[in-house]
């Protein structure tokens, strides 16, 4: 099947990108090169549906180096960079994706990369797997297994899981600690405020940042909110978040109260309307609303337009919705995930340890794949240590180990 790229002219600049950020991504260098000895893909089709920036690239490269047929497609409309889709076409990986596609073409590249009938698959908030269930099942057939990205992916195949409609098996790649505590957390934390500054181009100091959710994402932002010389605010709906937030320094009170008092909104729930009309009905004048979840759903954007009189993109990424009362609200990158629909997504060496987990997690589930049957299940401990490991040996640090005296200590109910 034909590449759908926009214009192959852009492959230089977009070598370029993928070049540098494989410069900072040494874990994954290394399981390339044990990919390229022991090749666990060979002579199997991998599809892949993630945001297709740079670091996805090189990802779907040291795929590629262990033997498959990769095709890609982008998971989302905005954070897809058309000079990286038309390096990879140039190096035999088939791209299905443009920046800002309509909303039918985008799912099209979706189905086009499910046509292939993929052995195995790599997925970003469940659009596959929900494509396959609702659409294509036809489609199903050689699948024997793939991983997940993200929070929202992760919920939406526990609901089939649970439902018994999960058509194979998938490894919840969010929940592994090299994901989750590093990515969502750090990686998280620095992208959406490396996003917010470069598009609004204000300044973070002294303002009063609400954050919605209070998750390991929440963490990162309201974390690196604080940095920036912020006040910050948290809103959750789960009480022990919601004390874990107060006893980390934030105030925490209900997002309607919140709403009177913030200059920047971020939400990162995985939920639908959190930010909604009677919300935006009390916002002052300039508030800055952002999403850093993975669909564009967590701000109410109906309501937005039901309480505005007019709209117009004042920079770009920037959507200025003016209120019947004069008062003007931003929203920014469409309402879609603000760190790839307006920046460059995670630092490189983040995703590291986040794509290195995912290349591990496949080969797993691609040798256990019977094992596992029809569940999803989460990274196996060994798969996180040795990515674990391999990034501290990167980073030139050593750690101890336990002594087997240490070892028969810990193992036993006795004290000598």
């Amino acid at each position: 099947m034909k590449s759908i790229v926009r214009d192959m002219s852009l492959a230089p600049e977009g070598r370029l990108k993928i070049d540098w950020v494989k410069e900072h991504m040494p874990v994954l260098n290394r399981i390339r090169e044990e990919f390229e000895l022991t090749q666990p893909f060979k002579g199997l089709k991998v599809a892949i549906c993630l945001h297709l920036e740079a670091k996805t690239a090189y990802l779907a490269k040291v795929v590629k180096a262990g033997g498959a047929d990769v095709y890609i497609a982008g998971s989302n409309p905005l954070s897809t960079q058309d000079d990286v889709c038309a390096a990879l076409v140039e190096d035999g990986i088939t791209v299905f994706a443009k920046h800002k596609p309509d909303p039918d073409e985008f799912k099209q590249h979706l189905i086009m990369a499910l046509e292939i009938e993929p052995d195995l698959i790599i997925d970003d908030g469940g659009d596959f797997t929900t494509l396959l269930h609702s659409e294509r099942p036809d489609l199903i057939k050689n699948i024997r297994g793939g991983c997940e990205e993200t929070t929202t992916g992760v919920i939406r195949d526990k609901a089939l899981e649970k439902s018994g409609d999960l058509p194979f098996p998938m490894i919840a790649v969010n929940d592994g600690y090299c994901k989750h505590l590093f990515d969502n957390r750090y990686g998280t934390g620095q992208s959406v405020w490396d996003s917010i500054n470069r598009t609004t181009n204000l300044v973070v100091a002294g303002k009063t940042v609400v954050v919605v959710g209070y998750g390991w994402c929440g963490r990162g932002v309201a974390m690196r909110a604080k940095g920036l010389g912020a006040k910050v605010i948290v809103t959750e709906v789960d009480s022990i978040k919601a004390i874990e937030a107060y006893m980390d320094g934030f105030e925490v009170m209900p997002l309607v109260e919140a709403a009177k008092a913030g200059d920047y909104f971020i939400a990162v729930t995985g939920n639908q309307y959190v930010i909604r009309r009677e919300h935006l009905e009390v916002m002052k004048d300039g508030a800055i609303l952002a999403n850093a979840g993975h669909f564009d759903v967590e701000v109410n954007k109906h309501d937005l337009d039901a309480l505005s009189t007019s709209r117009r993109e004042v920079r770009k990424n920037i959507e200025e919705y003016v209120m019947e009362d004069g008062r003007k609200l931003y929203l920014l990158a469409e309402g879609r995930l603000v760190n790839l629909g307006a920046g460059d997504g995670h630092p490189a060496e983040i995703m590291d340890m986040t794509f290195a987990l995912q290349a591990v997690s496949l080969a797993y589930v691609n040798e256990k794949y019977k094992e596992i049957g029809n569940r999803m299940i989460t990274v196996p401990y060994e798969l996180d240590k040795q990515v674990a490991n391999l990034k501290l040996e990167a980073l030139g640090i050593g750690i101890d180990s336990l002594t087997d005296e240490q070892k028969v200590y810990l193992e036993s109910w006795k004290i000598d």
